[in-house]
């Protein structure tokens, strides 16, 4: 057999793609035969991987959806089970575990493996007379018990999981043998997995595979167009115990599959068209590219946004009967899995004309012939836009067609920045959760049940994992102490230790009971609970419905939020309950979608800031017509969608003086508003709504120290406001604005966090992955109410004890996964040294065309999209009005004052 030599630089090397025949070469003559009847030809991930996986190499395979990565993967280790079997070795073992993050994938990868595997197998049977059984077999918490026992008697060669179910076999007391035969181990949707604490519950689960099987096995990872490879290949292979990386392949075949974007933009003024006029002409669009295609998939951003879209497309369609309501169906999570199994299904046979979805439909599960691909509004990243479009073009040469819907000035910006940058290939960058250590305390539980172990030797299992890899002996002994029950207090509210810890000989051991604890509670994935409200009505408590946790989070007193078609506000939040008042006919000052809003990625937020500073140069210095004509060649957008941008950015300059925030410049302006009698201090800070977060916390929590009176936070991807009730000078604010660093932001923001909402859910969340609050115990699920109700007497408990890990975790989930300090801080130390200019100013007679959409997601009463688009156009007669004075004053003094206006001022 052909074994290729490589050289590794920091444990990487780079795939070559080969030419057919010398793939070919690698594989059994008959199944090479198999494959050139059935497919013809290779496709370039195919050419780049599966030479290096024959040559046994850890490989990490990045290419779109449709570009046959699966096969990259199986062919070669189908081809190495059916030499052991041609040559009599093969036995009642597994071989290959493959993990998935989704059970659809699994149930997709089982049909994917059976066919070719019967294909190859009919054909070595005609060619060899040889009949060859090669097993498959899934399990996943939907796996029936008695399937289960029978894979103890008969292990399937190929065993398909997921992380959760690869964890618990692990620990199964008859089956975890089985797995320590494995030869490779594949991991799908590696991207989707290493973003999340799934993947460090992932990575620790491998590295004790490894230490299982007493050996190194090799990995296979699958990933959908990703940025830095480098990152997801060292999370994928981790490091060896002399602390090297493991040598791992990248096959790069990320840009393989051609790509076609581009933006719409109704031919209406984005300002003063009325909201219904706008809708009608984005339906009109959305009909006309449905109807001159096969199969259209529609992304929303949000699950509501996508019942609005089935519902309008179904009327318009099929009451018109140009197609049948049948071929109009939704895709989102929070559907049964038996409704969204039904839409996977009818998508595959070609019984669709349109599937309408949020996030639900980016993995990658087969859906069959997808042509084109409408995105609604901005998709907040260029990762997700390539994941996206990707799913359209039925094979691997075929064109991914892609059409991005614009809905505002912000939206047309957005997007026409995005899909150059998706044509260039310049994807965000992933974020992969550190030292997570609730994920630790359930490893270092499953540990202790497999054996007794000495602190060192759970340390060096640990540390090579690349989640891990950087965690210091303190960390892991605080994690420790919490598990041997070290926190005196914690038993009276039922927390005992899960682990036996012995001081002097420093070994880790079982704890009766803690087998059944680690069964029914292991996962990364936090239980979602459904917050109970209740009205006052004549002093009594009535049931209205349910809020979903994660919009109950954002509610605080005197909010008011619709549910069943009414109005009610929040009249006091409490762990199990939000109590509310009838409030009919008032506006909502929260949109039921607020909490499922996609943040803008902090790399794609600093291109489009780099967009806004360079065509406010080129205004600048060129004629407008000269101005319009770049941006629809470089751009390739249409002449009206570019006067659009060009005026925006134009208005922005004549209202401020040429002061237009961008990567480079932060404005800071404050505009009082006389008719709310409130000063609102807008911060246009371009970095995403994540590193918003972490900035607009920081400055209230100064801002109101010095204020003595509460401030709203208002945080969107282009800015976020403060609104107070007391004025404020701009000398005042520099001042204030100076009190945050780069060095006491993360100091700030976790006070500033500590009594939210928001720190209570998290902390459960994280206390239930330490197996501190059980979700299941002795069989029995124990409510979610009641868990919160714990937490919050349980943090009441520990924060006497200083840096306890799961507080800590709870500070690090909120600061670096939900939001964004790492760049926040790098914002700060740019601001610190100059990088970023910041400058402050007063807007009294209105604010800036920019600050708009800020000013209007702030507004409580402009919740509904008709009236955020009125506020937005008395914004801009504000601005119409003062530019008018300018303009007249200039004149006026033409010939003693230098004219304000940019030098192409009409």
């Amino acid at each position: 057999m052909l074994i290729l030599e490589l050289d590794f630089l920091n444990g990487f090397a780079y795939a070559h793609e080969f030419e057919d025949d010398e793939v070919l070469k690698f594989l059994l003559p008959q199944i090479a035969q198999w494959f050139k009847n059935r497919y013809g030809s290779l496709t370039p991930p195919q050419k780049m991987a599966i030479p290096y996986i024959k040559s046994h190499y850890n490989v990490l395979i990045s290419s779109p959806t449709g570009t046959g990565k699966t096969l990259a993967v199986f062919l070669p280790i189908i081809d190495e089970l059916y030499r052991y079997a041609l040559n009599n070795e093969l036995r009642d073992q597994v071989y290959v575990i493959y993990i998935s993050p989704l059970r659809a994938l699994n149930n997709d990868m089982q049909k994917n493996l059976v066919q070719p595997l019967s294909d190859i197998g009919e054909h070595i049977r005609k060619e060899l007379g040889v009949d060859i059984d090669i097993r498959i077999g899934v399990r996943t918490s939907d796996t029936l018990p008695h399937e289960k026992s029978k894979m103890v008697r008969m292990p399937p060669h190929i065993l398909i999981t997921t992380p959760e179910s690869f964890a618990l076999a692990l620990n199964a007391p008859k089956f975890r043998e089985k797995l320590a035969t494995v030869k490779w181990v594949v991991v799908d949707e590696v991207h989707e997995l290493a973003s999340s604490k799934r993947g460090a519950h992932l990575s620790l689960s491998l590295e004790r595979l490894v230490d299982l099987a007493g050996r190194d096995y090799q990995r296979i990872g699958l990933s959908a167009t990703i940025a830095p490879l480098e990152d997801v290949a060292r999370f994928l292979a981790g490091y060896d115990d002399n602390n090297s990386p493991r040598p791992i392949v990248i096959a790069d075949a990320r840009f393989s599959k051609p790509i076609d974007i581009r933006v719409a933009v109704p031919r209406f003024d984005l300002v003063y068209t009325p909201a219904s006029t706008l809708n009608e002409a984005i339906y009109e669009e959305l009909v006309k590219l449905i109807l001159q295609h096969r199969t259209t998939l529609v992304f929303t951003n949000t699950r509501s946004a996508t019942e609005k879209v089935v519902y309008k497309l179904k009327k318009s369609l099929s009451l018109n009967g140009v197609l049948n309501a049948d071929e109009i169906e939704a895709h989102h999570s929070s559907l049964s899995r038996d409704l969204r199994l039904e839409v996977e299904d009818k998508l595959k046979k070609g019984l669709l004309r349109v599937a309408v979805s949020s996030t639900s439909l980016e993995l990658g599960i087969d859906i069959g012939y997808i042509d084109l691909v409408v995105l609604l509004s901005s998709p907040k990243s260029v990762t997700r836009l390539l994941q996206r479009v990707g799913r359209a073009g039925h094979n691997a040469y075929a064109v991914s067609k892609g059409v991005m819907i614009v809905v505002d000035r912000d939206d047309l910006v957005e997007c026409t920045v995005l899909a150059k940058l998706a044509l260039q290939r310049k994807i965000d960058r992933i974020k992969i959760p550190k030292k997570p250590l609730d994920i630790l305390a359930q490893h270092i539980v499953g540990m202790s049940l497999e054996k007794p172990r000495t602190f060192d030797e759970i340390l060096r299992i640990i540390k090579r994992s690349y989640s891990y890899h950087e965690i210091t002996e303190e960390e892991l002994m605080s994690v420790v102490n919490y598990l041997s029950g070290r926190y005196p207090g914690l038993e009276d509210y039922n927390v005992y230790a899960k682990i036996r810890y012995d001081e002097s000989s420093r070994i880790i051991g079982k704890k009766r009971g803690a087998r059944m604890i680690y069964q029914l509670n292991v996962g990364a994935i936090p239980d979602e609970a459904k917050v109970v409200v209740v009205a006052m009505v004549n002093g009594k408590k009535q049931y209205i419905g349910d809020l979903e946790e994660g919009f109950a989070e954002i509610l605080a007193p005197g909010e008011i939020f619709v549910l069943g078609g009414k109005s009610y506000r929040v009249l006091a939040l409490h762990p199990t309950h939000v109590i509310v008042e009838p409030v009919e006919g008032e506006k909502p000052t929260v949109p039921s979608w607020f909490s499922e809003m996609l943040p803008l990625a902090y790399d794609s937020a600093l291109e489009v800031g780099k967009f806004r500073r360079v065509v406010a140069e080129l205004i600048s210095y060129m004629p407008k017509e000269h101005v319009i004509a770049w941006l629809v060649k470089e751009y390739n957008i249409e002449k009206h969608a570019a006067e659009y941008i060009y005026d925006y950015i134009y208005q922005q300059m004549a209202f401020t003086n040429t002061k237009v925030p961008s990567d480079k410049f932060v404005l800071v302006e404050i505009w009082p508003d006389n008719e709310k009698g409130t000063t609102n201090v807008i911060f246009h800070s371009l970095f995403g709504r994540r590193v918003n977060d972490v900035l607009s916390r920081a400055y209230a929590y100064v801002f109101a120290k010095h204020l003595g009176e509460s401030v709203k936070i208002t945080v969107t991807d282009n800015g976020f406001m403060l609104t107070f009730s007391s004025p404020i000078k701009a000398r005042d604010v520099k001042k204030l604005i100076l009190e945050v660093s780069y060095m006491n932001v993360e100091n700030i923001v976790r006070k500033a966090v500590r009594a939210t909402e928001l720190f209570k859910k998290r902390f459960r969340h994280c206390a239930e992955r330490a197996f501190m609050l059980l979700r299941r115990y002795k069989g029995v699920d124990v409510s979610i109410a009641r868990r919160q109700v714990n937490a919050e007497k349980v943090i009441q408990v520990l924060e006497k004890y200083d840096r306890f890990p799961i507080i800590e975790e709870t500070y690090r989930e909120i600061l670096e996964d939900f939001m964004d300090l790492t760049h926040a801080k790098e914002v700060l130390r740019n601001m610190e040294n100059g990088e970023i200019e910041i400058e402050v100013i007063e807007s009294y007679f209105a604010p800036s065309p920019l600050a708009h959409n800020i000013i209007a997601y702030g507004y409580s009463d402009v919740v509904l999209m008709e009236d955020k688009r009125k506020l937005i156009a008395k914004l801009q007669d504000m601005v119409k009005k003062v530019l008018d004075e300018k303009r007249r004053i200039d004149e006026e003094n033409t010939c003693c004052h230098e004219i304000l206006l940019p030098s192409n001022a009409t």
